[in-house]
């Protein structure tokens, strides 16, 4: 690599130092010296202690649970940073892109908030951002900048060859249809078998009849909420739709867990079917309301997710319930092939993998 003038310069914020320090490593760079903390008045300072001037920076910053959006504050003031200090090229590595389940208009006045954070990166001097597994692929689209969508399947893959027993007789699940490409895919490169779980929402009269009446919404007001909106009339309940589990290992194949309750109710659902043994093998572990017991109790064997978010605290805290599938070496392979205008692609075509 180049020691003087657009050569790589990796820097990070608070979200993921451990991440940033072994992608650092991979590439044999040190990090540049960066410090970002907060003013009293809880405003963000990002000071820079290394030259950036016409250099190839790559800022990586994963924002996560309970800091999120202070998180995505700093990853976009030292994009601006690096900006006015004439960096020739900005790339945003984003192993967990934020706001991402918020990708469509579901429902009145709800808000596309992924295609916001994708103009504030734009508007914050980013020209490239490299991400991984993102929730939806149509992400990509609600940028007008390059953007690499990294896959963590082929880590996945060798995951499974290595570390689940059985795996021979195993069968790759979907929670839901929306994760039904995804789940094929998987299956399809391990020539193992395909399950699909339904997720259905059934109307609750009984608490229906508990719940409050909402006050009529005032004539020519935008406010208020009808019972139409409100989820605590809806019990939900999932049921195996495609697929025969039974005697065989069940591998929930997801994008990412947050509360557990989905991976609760689907490993409940393929045991009373009669699968022998239940991993879930998740991309994106956010954990952001989920207890340490809680983990402890999800009724599978293992829970296995990337360190796309740290969670060094967690697998301690739950005697080792959860198993970690290193995305740096996958990371540090992008930047290189980035820097140096080679393929990405080439990184997930078979048998490529850069561990």
């Amino acid at each position: 690599m180049h020691q003087t003038g657009n050569s790589i310069k990796l820097l990070t914020g608070n979200s993921h130092p451990r991440l940033a320090e072994a992608v650092a490593a991979r590439l044999g760079i040190p990090l540049t010296p960066c410090h970002v903390s907060k003013f009293l008045s809880l405003e963000t300072s990002v000071q820079i202690h290394s030259s950036v001037r016409d250099e190839d920076v790559f800022i990586l910053q994963s924002p996560s649970p309970p800091d999120i959006n202070d998180h995505l504050m700093e990853l976009l003031i030292m994009i601006s940073a690096c900006k006015t200090a004439s960096s020739k090229r900005i790339t945003a590595v984003i192993p967990c892109y934020p706001y991402a389940r918020q990708d469509k208009k579901d429902k009145s006045r709800a808000p596309i908030t992924a295609k916001l954070v994708a103009n504030l990166l734009a508007v914050a001097g980013a020209d490239h951002v490299i991400t991984m597994d993102l929730h939806a692929s149509q992400i990509q689209g609600f940028f007008d900048i390059p953007v690499d969508n990294l896959f963590s399947e082929p880590s996945m893959v060798q995951y499974i060859k290595q570390e689940v027993d059985g795996w021979r007789n195993a069968i790759i699940v979907s929670p839901d249809a929306g994760g039904a490409k995804r789940a094929t895919a998987l299956a399809d490169h391990l020539n193992l078998d395909f399950a699909l779980i339904n997720r259905k929402r059934k109307r609750d009269m009984a608490a229906s009849m508990t719940l409050p009446t909402v006050p009529p919404t005032p004539t020519g007001s935008d406010s208020g909420s009808t019972s139409e909106d409100n989820d605590s009339y809806f019990v939900e309940k999932m049921e195996l739709l495609v697929g025969n589990v039974r005697g065989k290992v069940a591998i929930l194949l997801d994008d990412m867990i947050d509360t557990g309750h989905t991976v609760r109710l689907a490993a409940d659902v393929l045991r009373e079917n009669g699968a022998k043994e239940v991993y879930a093998l998740i991309s994106h572990g956010l954990l952001s309301d989920t207890t340490m017991e809680n983990l402890r109790d999800l009724p599978v064997k293992k829970l296995i997710v990337t360190n796309s978010i740290d969670q060094t605290d967690r697998i301690k805290a739950t005697n080792d319930k959860i198993d970690i599938i290193d995305i740096a070496p996958v990371i540090a392979e992008s930047i290189r092939r980035t820097h140096n205008g080679e393929s990405i692609s080439a990184l997930f075509r078979p048998n490529e993998l850069f561990i």
